[in-house]
C-alpha cells in the first residue's frame, strides 16, 4: 500500500494552510474520493480557525515587543533619576554610612580592581522574533561586561564566515534583515575597558 508523505512537522502554519487548501481543492468533486472523511469543510473551517489565529498570534508578539520597548525606555527613565539621587546624597553625606542609610540607599561594595577582560559568556539562544527575518538572542549577563559585540555566520560555518552583526548594552539582541528559512549563527562576547572576552558557544536557528 502507498503511503501518504504529509510532513506536517517540518512545514510552517502558512505552509500547511497551503497544503491544506490544495488538498481541499484537489478532493473537491474528484469522483475518486465521493465521501471524505473528515469532511472538506471540517479542513476549510480548521483552515480559517487556523489563519485567524494565527494573525492574532503575531500581532500579540508585535504588541508584546513594543510594550517591551516601552518598559525599557521607562527602567532607563527611573535609572537615570535614581543616578542622580543618588549622586545627591553622595554630594551631602560623603563617607557618613549612616546618612545613606538613611535615604534607603545601601553602601556600595569595596571592590577590587580588575585589569582582566569580561569572561567568556553563558546561555547564548536564539528564539524567533516578532517580524519575518527576525531573531531575538539573549543570553546570561556578565556584570564585568560593559557592552556586548554580536557576530552571526551563514550555514555552514567557516573559520572566515562571521560578519559583525551589531553590538547591545544588554544582555540580548535582536538580528533583523536575515533571509526567511536560511539558517543562521551567532555568536557574542563581552567587551570592558581591559579588553574583549573570548567567543561563547556559538548558537543556531533558521529565520523566521
Amino acid at each position: 500500500m502507498a503511503k501518504i508523505r504529509l510532513n506536517l512537522g517540518s512545514l510552517t502554519v502558512a505552509e500547511k494552510i497551503t497544503k491544506a487548501q490544495q488538498i481541499v481543492t484537489g478532493m473537491t468533486g474528484n469522483p475518486n474520493f465521493p465521501t471524505p472523511s473528515p469532511p472538506l469543510t471540517s479542513i476549510t473551517t480548521a483552515v480559517t480557525e487556523l489563519s485567524g489565529a494565527d494573525n492574532d498570534a503575531q500581532a500579540a508578539r508585535q504588541a508584546a515587543k513594543e510594550k517591551t520597548s516601552i518598559k525599557t525606555q521607562k527602567e532607563d527613565a527611573l535609572d537615570r533619576l535614581l543616578t542622580q539621587v543618588a549622586g545627591y546624597v553622595e554630594s551631602i553625606a560623603g563617607d557618613n554610612e549612616q546618612m545613606i542609610l538613611s535615604a534607603g540607599m545601601d553602601m556600595r561594595a569595596t571592590g577590587v580592581a580588575t585589569s582582566d577582560p569580561p569572561p567568556q559568556l553563558q546561555a547564548l539562544a536564539a528564539a524567533e522574533g516578532s517580524h519575518e527575518g527576525e531573531l531575538d538572542l539573549t543570553w546570561d549577563p556578565v556584570p564585568s561586561a560593559k557592552s556586548y559585540v554580536i557576530e552571526r555566520s551563514g550555514d555552514p560555518v567557516t573559520p572566515t564566515s562571521w560578519v559583525h552583526s551589531g553590538v547591545s548594552t544588554r544582555a540580548s539582541f535582536t538580528a533583523e534583515g536575515l533571509t526567511s528559512g536560511s539558517r543562521y549563527w551567532f555568536r557574542v562576547a563581552g567587551v570592558n575597558n581591559n579588553g574583549r572576552s573570548g567567543w561563547s558557544d556559538p548558537t543556531t536557528k533558521i529565520a523566521p
